[in-house]
């Protein structure tokens, strides 16, 4: 229940308060000091009788202003700490979290002031820390695709507010889970019991923590998930009626027709209830390529296609110019980046005693425009022609189908149902074959698993790939990992520990596996001339998430990389394995770019292209007969938390403007002070 005033200080503050007015009154009564000083008997009779008014408590207490003065400035500062008030939304618990989502749709301003949801969802927060009292704490931790702890719990409003003002918005995705994992690690410490008389007894403090979620719900509910002693509130922020045009997708490929020359691919979604005219111009190296007007169906997309010169190279860039009166609200998503590079086609060697299924993956349409693959048999491995191919980095990639060579070559590799004869992989030669893996998990993050769906692959036998320091399980199963990949040098070696094809116990040919009957088996190996090569195509296609790791192969053989962010910031990297960068500060949407000593030695472009977040409009349901709009409730766990009123009244408090008054009134005493002094 709120209240009139509300305490600021505890007993020792309000007693050290408390003594000033009288310490004012004993300044006050001190009696002067006089100086002995010869005068006229008469002059003398006239100054007594003066003194006996001035000695008066009373007639000196009505005569002196200042005094007044002082005692209005301490009144008005403890009225100030006192905090009045009148009712508004209140505080009602001892501990809060305050969880603040800074995704890219936070940026969205469709706030009453005008300003971003995020600036709007730290003004609500600091409003609220205003209102804890010397009892309460508070943390908070933000969250777009991970979550950030900003300050942690203290009832000091200065540091809370000051953690505030260190929150920067995001272009990344929105997710709830991580936030609440670590609001649950303080909320919900650890159970600790022990027995008396027989009895399990539970020794941990539990206390209940209020969750305040301040969002615009641009985020799916939170499955499996526990409260505990975590008491959630919603408190939406945004608005129903808002419109977006976003990029959604932009990408380069070959012409069909004449695969020498490129094309631009651009996407635009409408995300509002009207048909809307929009122009899309599309620039290469801020030069203007050509600009196409675009109808988009409400809740719909539409394309186009923008035609580039075979030689291309440089930072592309695609945006929207919206007609005359048309408030667009979030900028993000108005623009879009690739990278186009000079052309190189990759060279590939199989190495394979036939395996037809493997040889048609490799020598489809799409594989040719990224690499030239060469076949040779097994037995060639001993030959001089191929020792010296494979140590003079002849080769981008050498895939060794059912054989491996007798050292590793200088190239990038990719081993099926093979051990490579390093000792990296020394666990994998001791290992025994394990059979009838079943495929639990794969590493949906990584390029070489773009799009690929494994559920339904089924395997005869295989090795348990185990892979050497800095490697990386590509896919696991549950009697071990399946394949992998691993750093070496500058190259990098894939181990697929099973075999397409191979050979029963009396030397028949068999398929060891049902995978080539799958989408996801060219798919795969489309991503494994994509990733190993460095076409034009596969550096502008990749896609990259804001807040998403960037792996990459480089050239450069460097320690020390410089990254240049799309605002200008410099990042120096250090690498742990020359030839490979791993970067994660990829929150900003734009082009980046890769220095070494000698220049730029990598390009490559982050992109929003998420329709969750374009769709900023909150998510509304219909309640009631007159049809009246209201916020949809957020699930977590088995709990459904219904959104507060977007907005709802926060406590008015006249501290503030008391302070102020102080400081006047102390300016005041000041300026009468000095008048009487020195005039």
């Amino acid at each position: 229940m709120d209240t009139l005033f509300r305490n600021s200080l505890g007993p020792t503050g309000w007693f050290i308060l408390g003594i000033i007015p009288p310490a004012i009154f004993a300044l006050y009564f001190l009696k002067l000091k006089r100086q002995p000083l010869e005068v006229p008997s008469t002059y003398l009779w006239h100054r007594v009788i003066e003194d006996l008014h001035v000695n008066s408590l009373w007639q000196r207490l009505r005569r002196s202003l200042l005094l007044l003065l002082q005692l209005l400035i301490v009144a008005l500062a403890m009225l100030a700490l006192l905090r009045p008030g009148w009712q508004g939304q209140s505080l009602v618990g001892n501990r809060f979290i305050f969880l603040i989502d800074r995704s890219a749709s936070m940026s969205t301003t469709d706030t009453p002031t005008g300003v971003t949801r995020l600036a709007e969802a730290k003004r609500r927060v600091a409003a609220l820390v205003e209102q804890l009292e010397s009892d309460m704490s508070a943390m908070i931790i933000t969250f777009d695709r991970q979550p950030d702890v900003v300050q942690e719990f203290t009832n000091n409003r200065r540091l809370l507010r000051e953690a505030l003002d260190r929150i920067e918005p995001s272009a990344a995705q929105t997710d709830l889970t991580g936030a609440l994992e670590l609001a649950d690690g303080f909320a919900n410490p650890g159970r600790i019991t022990i027995e008396d008389a027989n009895l399990e007894v539970d020794v941990t403090e539990q206390q209940d923590v209020e969750l305040v979620i301040f969002s615009d719900g641009r985020f799916r509910g939170i499955e499996g998930f526990s409260l505990g002693n975590l008491r959630p509130m919603f408190l939406p922020i945004g608005s129903f009626d808002v419109d977006n045009l976003a990029i959604t997708a932009l990408s380069t490929r070959r012409g069909e027709d004449r695969p020498e020359l490129q094309q631009a691919f651009v996407q635009v979604a409408n995300f509002s209830d009207e048909p809307q005219s929009v122009v899309v111009e599309l620039h290469l190296n801020d030069r203007l390529v050509d600009a196409v007007e675009l109808q988009v169906p409400p809740g719909d997309v539409a394309s186009t296609t923008f035609a580039l010169e075979s030689d291309a190279e440089g930072q592309l860039r695609a945006q929207l110019d919206f007609p005359q009166g048309f408030q667009d609200q979030l900028t993000l998503d108005n623009r879009a980046f690739a990278v186009l590079e000079s052309r190189r086609d990759a060279r590939v060697l199989l190495v394979t005693p036939g395996n037809k299924s493997l040889e048609a993956a490799l020598s489809t349409e799409r594989a040719h425009r990224l690499a030239r693959v060469e076949k040779i048999a097994p037995a060639a491995l001993t030959t001089p022609g191929f020792r010296q191919q494979s140590q003079s980095e002849t080769y981008d990639l050498i895939i060794f189908d059912q054989c491996a060579p007798e050292t590793m070559p200088l190239s990038n590799t990719l081993f099926l149902g093979q051990k490579p004869p390093s000792e990296d992989w020394a666990k994998m030669v001791e290992a025994e074959k394990i059979f009838a893996p079943q495929i639990i998990d794969w590493e949906r993050s990584h390029p070489l698993m773009n799009l690929i769906e494994l559920g339904n692959v089924v395997i005869r036998d295989s090795y348990a790939t185990h892979t050497p320091a800095g490697g990386r399980v590509l896919v696991d199963s549950t009697q071990g990992p399946l394949m992998a990949i691993a750093p070496r040098n500058r190259y990098e070696d894939v181990v697929v520990g099973f075999e397409i094809v191979g050979h029963d116990d009396s030397g028949a040919l068999l398929f060891n596996t049902n995978w080539p009957r799958k989408h996801s088996f060219p798919s795969f190996w489309f991503n494994v001339l994509e990733y190993f090569s460095d076409s034009a195509i596969a550096t502008s296609s990749r896609k990259a998430k804001p807040g998403h790791l960037i792996e990459f192969r480089l050239n450069s053989l460097a320690e020390r990389l410089e990254v240049e962010l799309p605002d200008g910031v410099k990042r120096q990297i250090d690498l742990e394995q020359p030839g490979r960068l791993l970067f994660h500060e990829t929150e900003q949407v734009g082009v980046y770019q890769v220095r070494d000593s000698e220049g730029v030695v990598k390009r490559f472009a982050v992109n929003l292209f998420d329709r969750e977040e374009s769709d900023i409009r909150l998510r509304a349901r219909r309640k009631g007969e007159g049809g009246v709009e209201v916020v949809d409730s957020i699930s977590i766990g088995y709990t459904d938390v219904n959104a507060q009123s977007p907005i709802s009244p926060v406590r008015q408090e006249l501290w503030k403007p008391l302070l102020l008054g102080a400081l006047v009134v102390l300016i005041l005493e000041w300026y009468i002070y000095n008048r009487r002094v020195y005039v």
